[in-house]
């Protein structure tokens, strides 16, 4: 029981976490501006992908970061391009836009791997004590540079759309976006710069997620695009709620991780690895529906 309220539990805790909450944020961005978001869970595959490849070719996490953000805007503009300037449903765009990155994550394995599976390794940041457990394990959590940026995004997020112009855009595009295009701003653009921060943002959690297993694996993000999505959906459409949102999700994986233990290979072990997932439906089947949710959420105006 000791173990449950430890250091090694909260620094779990905040591992798990961050790619979910890096999807959650890029979420609120993409649909606070009016877009419907759920290709979260491609550009995270492709961030992962993209972070650990550059790494592997140029021995550089810092290039490999980089490059797993650009690839994270390409993706996400190219699903505001769809949606936006095409007039594709977000939805049909979303699902294409996560099939794409699996099967082009799957086929990038193969060219430059020859794996169907996994990546070699790679040297990602390590920053702070090589402990495993306790405060070490903690300390190198909390110093590692991928977790720093994620932390700024959160926090950013919340002052950037309610106190400058760029994010009264981005809420006025996503509430009324026939008034903002009546008085002569575009909301394309606006909605497209609104993609392109949350692709980069989303990209980061993918990047976080594949530097924490030092290699990339088929499907790795594993769901975590859907969780972060009922994240955003669960918490109203604000950052902040869904930043804890995501973290109330890695401390109930991270108390499935630790509740295994022995049981791992029993029936009760089955269960417990069900725990966080169970939690989430509960959450989405008692959350009042579309409370918070923008008003031209799906919606297009003729800029």
């Amino acid at each position: 029981m000791s173990s449950i309220f430890s250091l090694t539990m909260l620094a779990e805790s905040i591992r798990i976490a961050v790619p979910y909450a890096c999807a959650a944020i890029g979420g609120v961005w993409a649909e606070r501006a009016g877009v419907i978001q759920i290709g979260l869970e491609g550009i995270l595959l492709t961030g992962a992908f993209t972070a650990v490849a550059v790494t592997h070719a140029t021995n550089s996490p810092t290039l490999g970061l980089v490059a797993a953000i650009g690839a994270g805007v390409a993706l996400s503009l190219g699903h505001g391009q769809l949606t936006e300037r095409a007039r594709v449903h977000a939805v049909i765009s979303g699902i294409a836009l996560n099939l794409l990155a699996l099967a082009a994550t799957r086929m990038g394995l193969r060219a430059l791997y020859d794996s169907a599976s996994n990546s070699p390794g790679i040297e990602a940041f390590r920053f702070g004590p090589t402990g495993a457990t306790g405060g070490a394990m903690l300390l190198r959590v909390l110093a590692d540079p991928v977790f720093f940026c994620a932390l700024a995004a959160v926090a950013a997020t919340p002052f950037v759309l309610q106190r400058t112009r760029f994010g009264l855009r981005v809420r006025a595009a996503g509430e009324n976006p026939v008034a903002v295009a009546s008085v002569g701003i575009s909301v394309t653009r606006v909605r497209l710069a609104a993609l392109a921060v949350s692709g980069a943002i989303c990209a980061l959690g993918g990047a976080h997620l594949a530097y924490d297993q030092q290699r990339f694996e088929s499907g790795m993000s594993a769901g975590r695009g859907f969780i972060a999505l009922a994240a955003v959906v669960v918490s109203g459409w604000r950052a902040g709620r869904a930043a804890l949102a995501c973290l109330a999700f890695g401390v109930l994986e991270a108390l499935q991780i630790m509740l295994q233990g022995d049981v791992r290979k029993t029936a009760i072990g089955d269960l417990i690895q069900t725990l966080p997932y169970v939690a989430t439906l509960l959450v989405l089947a008692l959350a009042p529906r579309r409370a918070g949710a923008p008003e031209g959420l799906g919606k297009h105006a003729a800029d």
